[in-house]
């Protein structure tokens, strides 16, 4: 994975992926959050007020860039309805774009390459998004953890800096997919009769199946996503079972080290954000914990303050 995110945009339907100096006179604004299991858009006016929302199926890179356009294009559809408006035609919308897949920077210049007719697009990573929604575009960092995890810091100079988000199964500690194969080994060890039997490693084995082959089976399809389905199960014996709450404890710890690594002289806001970051946040160190804000907006707000920023820039 190429980790160095680049700023694409188009300031017209032309569809380039080249970088323009126009800037259109659009009548909407759409900011999109999309990623592997759905899109999430918000609608806007020029004065930023929040018009209507809208959702649609997966808008991640990976699916390919066209489904992803075909995506957006439907939520918006419904962020419309939702306001009660007529669809104006694309070249009178602006849209932010903060999506999972970014990061192939082919795969980012292909989405913007194919704009079906937005009179503006810029794409960029669903983290860096996160941050501008959950900070309000002020500088700080953020810790997102979800199916996968990732942080990024903005720093008061501008400059930006991402920790993490390498992918499953190297990285994305504390997220979802992390925590689920750290219980799926624990579960092995104790089929093994390496670790003694829990009420926490036999709801584990219910998931997967109920014996011996029914895991390898389950483990023969296993993925992200179904790891990361296992997560709530560690968060449900977490309080009751030591195994589980050490799994937690050190889900914890790694969102310090991401900290850590983001800001090292803590002088900076950070949020917690995504599905798992209440629950990680009961496990994170005190000084951390401390320090931890919730984020002001989600992803598909930061995606609007993205094209608001490209648009004014």
């Amino acid at each position: 994975m190429n980790k160095q995110a680049e700023h694409l945009s188009t300031a017209d339907s032309s569809g380039t992926a080249e970088q323009s100096s126009a800037k259109p006179a659009c009548s909407y604004f759409i900011g999109a959050d999309g990623g592997g299991t759905g899109t999430r858009v918000v609608l806007a006016d020029v004065s930023g007020k929040e018009l209507g929302r809208g959702s649609a199926g997966p808008s991640g890179l990976a699916h390919g860039r066209d489904k992803a356009w075909q995506s957006i294009l439907l939520a918006t559809q419904q962020a419309f309805a939702a306001a009660n408006l007529d669809m104006p035609a694309l070249a009178d919308i602006a849209v932010g774009c903060g999506l999972a897949g970014v990061h192939n920077i082919h795969w980012a210049r292909e989405f913007v390459a194919l704009n079906p007719g937005f009179g503006a697009v810029c794409a960029e990573t669903d983290a860096y998004t996160t941050l501008l929604g959950a900070l309000e575009g002020k500088p700080g960092a953020i810790i997102a953890l979800g199916t996968g995890s990732v942080g990024e810091v903005l720093l008061p100079d501008g400059q930006r800096r991402e920790v993490g988000g390498w992918g499953f199964p190297v990285s994305d500690e504390a997220s979802g997919a992390w925590l689920g194969m750290r219980a799926v080994n624990h579960l092995q060890r104790v089929l093994d009769g390496r670790a003694a039997s829990n009420p926490f490693a036999s709801a584990v084995l219910t998931h997967c199946g109920g014996d011996k082959d029914a895991v390898f089976a389950w483990l023969a399809q296993a993925n992200q996503t179904r790891y990361a389905e296992l997560a709530p199960l560690v968060i449900r014996f977490a309080p009751e079972v030591e195994v589980a709450r050490a799994i937690m404890l050190e889900a914890g710890k790694e969102v310090a080290i991401m900290a850590q690594a983001l800001d090292p002289e803590s002088a900076l806001p950070i949020a917690l954000c995504g599905g798992l970051a209440a629950p990680v946040a009961s496990y994170l160190p005190t000084d951390l914990k401390e320090r931890i804000q919730m984020p002001k907006a989600d992803s598909a707000v930061g995606a609007l303050i993205l094209i608001q920023q490209h648009l004014h820039a």
